[in-house]
């Protein structure tokens, strides 16, 4: 029989995915299953979007250009402004999501052996991307004692080498809910001045910052604006996941040349999305200001609670809807596989993605959780209750 590919064989399953056989079967079985595995919002879509696409009045559902219809691109140039990122419409290309935008901009600016650094915990899928386009992850460790901050900028210059072509952050983090701090962001601009970097920049989850800190765009920073790749997305702003738009923005003419390539080889970004997206921008205000203090409610209610659960550290994230979460295990994999094979309270369980998934180095993560709060409060009270009772069933506590 014919070996699959030695890329298909490296390619990571999903730590976020990958216990959803076990959740399904629980299911199943008639358990309530409280999802906090997956960064995929509860609350509504904008009327305006869903009116867009109920009222989309095409005869025909035709490609759109290859990097998406202008009208929607001159529209998000003055959602930009308003965080003070200063791009024009051709600085813009429409991707199919966000995760796109990675992948073309990973195969447009890297050759395969090319290194990117990046801070670990990181969003699983970055690895599947890289090994898509043959480049290289090289991590640089960050740990939950310390808040997940950035290491000294030494740390840095011991990975970089002669085939190191970029840093890449998440910003608000996921997993982690960690936001960088002006010093951190100089920080990464000044190594990438130094070196001649790219800067891959993922800023989708900016309209969830929760502290008084200021919101750093890489877009922001001086002298090298030539060297940053943003990427965006409208899935989590929005709750838009499933319209499959984001974008990748750089002033960087030559990269977007190279991107367009591939956008016109994928041919168009889906074009009924491209309608739902453009008239989310319409959104009045309130939509923004609801779905900001509903996360804001949300987050208080996990962490306080993980952090009253024994032997439960989670530090509080500034930003995004999600936190990592150190739990009394053995191996948070095979806990959280416990929890949906072998356990239930009162015929409900919870579901969470073990982090060593969002780790490279192995050994990290171990007995660590990312859990996202996109559940109302009372599923997440009833959640955490829930998972109390699990740690104090599971045989492989750890005090």
């Amino acid at each position: 029989m014919p070996q699959i590919s030695e890329r298909g064989t490296l390619m990571p399953a999903s730590p976020i995915r990958k216990l959803a056989p076990l959740a399904y079967a629980a299911e199943d079985r008639g358990i309530k299953v409280y999802r906090l595995n997956i960064g995929q919002p509860d609350l509504p879509t904008p009327k305006a979007a869903l009116d867009a696409i109920h009222n989309f009045d095409h005869k025909v559902l035709e490609y759109s250009p290859s990097q998406g219809f202008r009208s929607y691109r001159e529209k998000l140039v003055g959602y930009y402004a308003k965080y003070n990122i200063n791009v024009t419409a051709d600085d813009i290309i429409v991707t199919t999501g966000g995760s796109e935008a990675v992948l073309f901009a990973f195969l447009a600016c890297l050759n395969p052996g090319d290194e990117i650094i990046v801070p670990e915990p990181a969003y699983a899928n970055y690895m599947a991307f890289a090994i898509s386009a043959g480049a290289v992850i090289r991590t640089i460790c960050t740990t939950i004692d310390e808040g997940f901050c950035l290491p000294k900028v030494e740390k840095f210059e011991e990975l970089i080498n002669e085939r190191t072509k970029a840093i890449l952050i998440c910003n608000p983090n996921n997993p982690t809910g960690y936001l960088y701090t002006r010093r951190e962001m100089n920080q990464i601009r000044d190594l990438v001045k130094k070196y001649d970097l790219y800067l891959f920049s993922d800023e989708v989850y900016r309209e969830f910052i929760y502290t008084g800190s200021p919101y750093i765009s890489a877009c922001h920073l001086e002298g090298i604006q030539n060297n940053v790749v943003l990427i965006d997305s409208v899935s989590k702003r929005y709750s838009e996941c499933g319209i499959r738009i984001g974008a990748l923005i750089t002033k960087n003419e030559e990269v977007r040349k190279a991107v367009m390539k591939f956008c016109q080889a994928r041919l168009s970004p889906p074009l009924i999305g491209q309608a739902a997206a453009e008239a989310s921008l319409d959104a009045p205000d309130e939509y923004a200001r609801d779905t900001y203090d509903e996360y804001v409610e949300r987050r208080k209610c996990l962490i306080d609670g993980l952090n009253r659960i024994p032997g439960v550290y989670s530090p509080i994230p500034m930003g995004a809807f999600y936190t990592v979460a150190r739990l009394p295990v053995d191996d948070a994999e095979k806990f959280c596989a416990w929890c949906l094979s072998e356990f239930s309270y009162e015929g409900e369980t919870v579901m969470m993605a073990p982090a060593a998934g969002f780790y490279t180095t192995p050994g990290l993560g171990r007995n660590e959780v990312r859990m996202a709060y996109v559940l109302k409060k009372e599923d997440l009270q009833r959640a955490l209750f829930v998972l109390s009772k699990a740690l104090e069933a599971y045989p492989g506590r750890v005090e």
